[in-house]
């Protein structure tokens, strides 16, 4: 059941809902952010948010409320997905475990998504389809977003990835690994084909971490960042599919990620 929580917001109402999951075997908290006006369902488009814990942190309730009530974003529902204590086995790449045998579970956590998650939110709200479903998530979250859209294309318009975990590799580095053909995302844009329809947002901070692998002067999430743009180019996409946002400050924290998320907000759902 939804437990509406009390609030000041002007244009947001927020729930919060439990699903059982049989696949995941567990329940999950799931933080609904509904448009209060009333608009007609068939105009609303969805964004789902893995690692939705941490949109309390933001606070995410604010920032949505803030740029719909100005009208510089459409009316939107957003589902916040917590995460669950197997999440480095729930999130990862249904394609492929990496080579530490994490993101087993990720197949299942895409079965919850379409299978349990998706025909909750239709049922609970009334909304049979949306005009558009978009998926978005931080670090190792982002991964599994970006997995997802990929892999059920026809599904989604839009994926948001910030401080992506595109490192996510099927080799050590100490057991031959190369970049070309062990970062599991890359490989599977690689092989994949272009959806002209979907969109990409790729947020990276200056500040993310130290590593440097190849010791080019560049840290390895920027690294990884660009590398998975060259191959989504690759296939044909363009700068009108893809939107680049480097933060010199940006850490890897939820401050960086609350910051950037207005842009994201206004380059998805914004005026055109």
């Amino acid at each position: 059941m939804a437990d509406t929580k009390p609030s000041t917001l002007s244009s947001v109402v927020v729930e919060q809902c439990t699903i059982n999951s049989e696949y995941l075997e567990r329940e999950v908290i799931v933080d609904v952010y509904l448009p209060g006006a009333t608009v007609k369902p068939e105009q609303l488009s969805l964004l789902l948010i893995n690692d939705g814990q941490d949109l309390l942190k933001m606070p995410f309730d604010e920032i949505l409320d803030e740029l719909i009530t100005a009208g510089e974003i459409e009316p939107l529902i957003c589902i916040g997905i917590h995460c669950g204590a197997d999440r480095k086995m729930e999130y990862g790449t249904a394609y492929s475990a990496d080579f530490k045998g994490r993101g087993a579970k990720a197949g299942l956590y895409t079965k919850f998504i379409f299978e349990e998650l998706l025909p909750f939110i239709r049922k609970a709200y009334s909304i049979p389809s949306f005009k558009h479903k978009s998926f978005a998530g931080f670090s190792l979250g982002a991964l599994s977003a970006l997995d997802i859209v990929w892999n059920n294309a026809s599904e989604f318009n839009r994926v948001g990835s910030f401080s992506g975990s595109l490192w996510w590799r099927r080799k050590g580095y100490d057991e031959g690994y190369n970049d070309e053909q062990d970062r599991l995302m890359h490989l599977q844009v690689r092989k994949g084909t272009l959806h002209p329809w979907l969109q990409f947002f790729v947020q990276c901070g200056r500040l993310d971490e130290a590593a440097d692998r190849n010791e080019n002067g560049v840290i390895d999430s920027i690294d990884d960042a660009l590398d998975l743009i060259i191959e989504l180019k690759a296939k044909g996409y363009t700068d009108e599919h893809i939107h680049y946002l480097e933060l010199e400050e940006g850490k890897h924290d939820v401050t960086t990620w609350g910051s950037a998320f207005p842009a994201f907000l206004k380059w998805g759902w914004g005026g055109k």
